[in-house]
């Protein structure tokens, strides 16, 4: 489908065109930015709200810093579409997180203008003013550093490490541009959101706007030197300000605002005059998540990404099926880990700023005082898990895996230890589709298994996911003093009737799927249901495949193994997970450590970074999807090819 853009839109290519365009006729573009932002996301899908957000403050940055020498930091990046459309990627914009297509994250060896990569948030302040420091000493002066964070990244502790730094270094060039819409994905949580609202709400900071913007705000240009105009700035806060203490400015960064951030003029001008202020500094910028659509600006968690939808009518368009469909993991998780604490009153409910994208949500409205947001914080979540452990609760801590890689010291140090029993449910193992890598859940199986102290287990169906659930918090299991890891991929399962009776599973067994005699395949979590395809798939061909399903890469089940190596002399294990140091690796530790000799392929993520794109083309373009299980299960017994 072809979509056009607006007349201005259209010949902006890169920034510098923009900045040849009379400043009077930058609201026209910013209006034609956001209809074409909603024009081919209802298309094609992707995030949404976030990037109308911040049109005008894309607009405005563009227009005033000279990028990309001036350098652009955007953190976690769903606010960053405008800015990929104004950077020469607007005839590419409709490939946004398709297969081969370009990235829905800033990415580096995708434009000069992607100064940083980002896909986890609160990183933008260390990267910018590393980026400043780096310039510094390279003996450019002038180059702007400008990182862009939302209040909700800025809940992370890495935001402040960063700020805490920045105000002890007085020459570094960097401006922080805080953008305020009180939303992450889910609403955002804590003391900060609070202390913005004082600051938003606040006479007394409504006065030192006013007086500050009496001297700046009205200024095209600097009139006086900067030192003179900073003193004054500084002395206009002091006397505002005398009442209420700043945050900001006790971490030495000059902090200005608020100022609304859809008034794409007076921000313009703001920027202008934040350019001759040296030293680092902070802009504080009102705005709304999914400005300028109503629904989204609605419900800006629904539509945070909302898939599909009618642009006119902002009906979001789900698939019709005509038959039962298996749930997503996630909800197996939030139904269940509320069906248990009803019965196990000390069970308790952690997530660092994911309430809706792992259902804890569900028992955050069933039980909130036993359900807790911490916000972008998986550090704090897993040692405030850990001391929770403490006191005899059963702690489920729910983390993305690729997020629970940034809290990989508290894994080590709070929890195991300290032989705390916390259980760690991580979502999204595997590969994440369209987020792409630094969404991939690629590492958690060999990060996890090398720490002592630590169960390691992962459900082939949604009924394998409710009896680890089920297990894990039971007294006995409670007490063994080890940690409990459960990974489990984003999307469907595979049982549409999931809702079966719980039951206890016997620690680090594994179970026989299938009889075989030629090869034996061995798998764990999710990608066991592609090898029970794929044996299909062989038996046609007169193969005989065995199949094994490991459940636990750690403990290993030593006798379920030990009968596969007595019985077989060509095995292949799958994951979806990296080859290196995952459940294969740790097949072939049992296979040397035992003197067993057979040939072993193993298959799952490579030694490489892996784009973007759906689940199934990645999991087809590594090696691991049915397809690609049957022909490396032919070529080891036949040694050929063949394709189904």
């Amino acid at each position: 489908m072809l979509i056009t853009a607006g007349e201005l839109l259209e010949n902006i290519n890169e920034p510098s065109d923009l900045r040849k365009l009379d400043r009077s006729k930058l609201p026209q573009l910013a209006d034609e930015l956001r209809q074409f932002i909603i024009d081919v996301v209802s298309v094609y899908g992707g995030h949404f709200g976030a990037s109308l957000g911040v049109v005008e403050l894309s607009v405005a940055l563009h227009y005033v810093f000279n990028t990309p020498d001036d350098q652009l930091v955007w953190d976690v990046g769903h606010q960053a579409y405008g800015h990929k459309i104004l950077t020469g990627r607007r005839k590419q914009f409709h490939t946004n997180r398709f297969y081969g297509g370009i990235s829905g994250f800033p990415k580096r060896k995708e434009s000069i203008f992607d100064t940083f990569g980002v896909g986890h948030s609160s990183t933008s302040i260390s990267a910018a003013l590393g980026m400043a420091v780096g310039s510094m000493h390279n003996g450019d002066k002038k180059r702007q550093h400008i990182a862009v964070i939302g209040d909700g990244s800025m809940t992370a502790g890495m935001a402040f490490e960063a700020m805490n730094h920045a105000g002890s270094l007085k020459d570094a060039n960097l401006l922080i541009i805080l953008n305020d819409n009180c939303m992450a994905i889910d609403p955002n949580v804590g003391a900060l959101k609070e202390y913005l609202t004082d600051i938003t709400t606040s006479q007394t900071y409504n006065k030192a706007k006013d007086d500050i913007w009496k001297l700046l705000g009205k200024m095209s240009h600097f009139g006086k030197s900067a030192r003179e105009i900073v003193q004054k700035v500084e002395n206009a806060m002091k006397g505002a300000l005398l009442s209420q203490s700043n945050l900001f400015e006790a971490l030495n960064l000059r902090y200005f605002g608020p100022i609304d951030g859809h008034d794409l003029n007076h921000m313009v001008s703001v920027l202008e005059d934040l350019k001759n202020i040296p030293g680092p500094k902070i802009l504080h910028c009102l705005t709304v998540k999914g400005k300028g659509y109503a629904p989204a600006e609605k419900d800006q968690t629904k539509w945070h990404a909302p898939g599909l939808f009618d642009k006119v009518t902002g009906e979001i368009k789900k698939k019709i099926y005509d038959h039962p469909m298996p749930p997503k993991y996630q909800d197996v998780f939030g139904h269940t880990i509320v069906e248990l604490a009803e019965v196990n009153d000390k069970i308790m409910g952690v997530t660092p700023a994911m309430p809706s994208g792992s259902s804890l949500n569900i028992m955050m409205k069933a039980m909130p005082d036993r359900a807790f947001d911490v916000g972008i914080a998986e550090q704090h979540a897993v040692t405030f898990s850990a001391g929770m452990a403490t006191q005899g609760l059963v702690v489920y801590c729910n983390i993305y895996s690729t997020f629970m890689q940034r809290a990989y010291d508290q894994v080590i140090h709070d929890v195991c230890i300290q032989e705390l029993p916390v259980i760690f449910c991580l979502d999204r193992a595997g590969f994440a589709g369209a987020d792409g890598p630094t969404h991939h859940g690629a590492y958690d199986i060999a990060y996890m298994r090398c720490i002592p102290n630590m169960v390691i287990a992962a459900p082939m169906n949604e009924e394998e996911l409710r009896n680890m659930m089920y297990t894990f918090q039971l007294e006995e299991i409670q007490k063994l003093k080890t940690a409990f890891t459960i990974r489990y991929p984003r999307g469907e399962g595979v049982l549409p009737d999931w809702r079966r009776p719980l039951r206890k599973i016997l620690i680090g067994k594994g179970q026989k799927i299938k009889d075989g005699s030629d090869i034996a395949i061995l798998t764990i979590g999710h990608v066991g249901n592609y090898a029970v395809q794929a044996c299909e798939a062989l038996q046609r061909d007169g193969i005989s495949a065995a199949h094994y399903d490991l459940r636990f890469v750690k403990p290993l089940d030593e006798a379920l193994l030990h009968e596969v190596f007595q019985q077989f002399d060509k095995v292949l294990t799958v994951e979806d997970g990296c080859v290196k140091g995952g459940m294969g690796s740790a097949v072939l530790e049992f296979m040397a450590d035992h003197e067993y000799t057979a040939k072993v392929k193993r298959l799952g993520i490579p030694d490489r970074i892996v784009e973007h794109g759906e689940q199934i083309e990645l999991h087809h373009e590594c090696g691991f999807d049915p397809e690609g299980i049957a022909n490396a299960a032919r070529e080891m017994v036949s040694n050929r090819v063949l394709v189904y």
